[in-house]
């Protein structure tokens, strides 16, 4: 998956286009090989087909979709290879920004950390699924942060992105969710004490652990094949 360009400002008119596609396609409202027509689009969200066409070059270069002269834009969407990919690297980049965390990290966001551990738990007891994928979210966007690395941060958003339809549905289970806010004060408690490999080890199982569930769960098979 390629990086996404930088110009592509969320708040611009292309950026706009290109989050609502991009969007779409990711949380599976468009299928696998679905044609994306230049002036339907357009017409569906008031604007002309030039930020459109911007918008699928982009989409091209992120892999997403693909462009076929004189034919059309077709949906690449994300295949089940891809997510097993994703999570294994994923794997690799957590468990570094985990280590860097360890020299890098504030106490502001070791605060919010803890709160986030100490929340996630109090919502588990009471099942509230819904806040529990959202604080989920969060501990993975304070260890971004947490890293010291703009590029490292950038890339684990990206790849957080691309998979997070299925994480959506681990996180419903109430099971999974109770070991991932289990493996996640892990993460924390290392991080903490400053013990960079047992950071990277623990993140690194983390992300491990969450691809096994979705394999477990047969929630891989939502996405095509190929």
């Amino acid at each position: 998956m390629a990086i996404k360009d930088e110009v592509t400002d969320k708040y611009s008119l292309r950026g706009r286009v290109y989050n609502k596609i991009r969007g779409d396609i990711l949380e599976g409202r468009y299928k696998n090989n679905d044609e994306l027509r230049e002036l339907t689009i357009g017409e569906e969200l008031g604007v002309s087909r030039t930020p459109v066409r911007e918008a699928f070059r982009q989409l091209e270069l992120e892999g997403l979709i693909r462009i076929v002269p004189n034919k059309g834009a077709y949906v690449t969407g994300i295949t089940a290879k891809d997510v097993k990919d994703i999570y294994m690297i994923r794997s690799k980049l957590e468990g570094l920004a985990a280590r860097w965390a360890v020299a890098h990290i504030t106490e502001e966001q070791m605060s919010e950390m803890e709160e986030n551990i100490y929340l996630t738990e109090f919502h588990a007891s009471k099942g509230h699924m819904d806040q529990i994928a959202i604080l989920d979210n969060r501990f993975h966007e304070i260890l971004y942060e947490a890293c010291g690395s703009k590029l490292l941060e950038h890339q684990l958003r990206e790849y957080h992105e691309y998979v997070q339809r299925v994480r959506s549905k681990t996180l419903s289970e109430n099971k999974r969710s109770l070991a991932s806010t289990g493996e996640h004060k892990l993460i924390m408690e290392a991080i903490k004490s400053g013990d960079e490999n047992q950071a990277e080890k623990m993140a690194n199982k983390h992300i491990e652990n969450a691809y096994k569930n979705i394999v477990k769960s047969g929630l891989e098979e939502s996405y095509p094949d190929n």
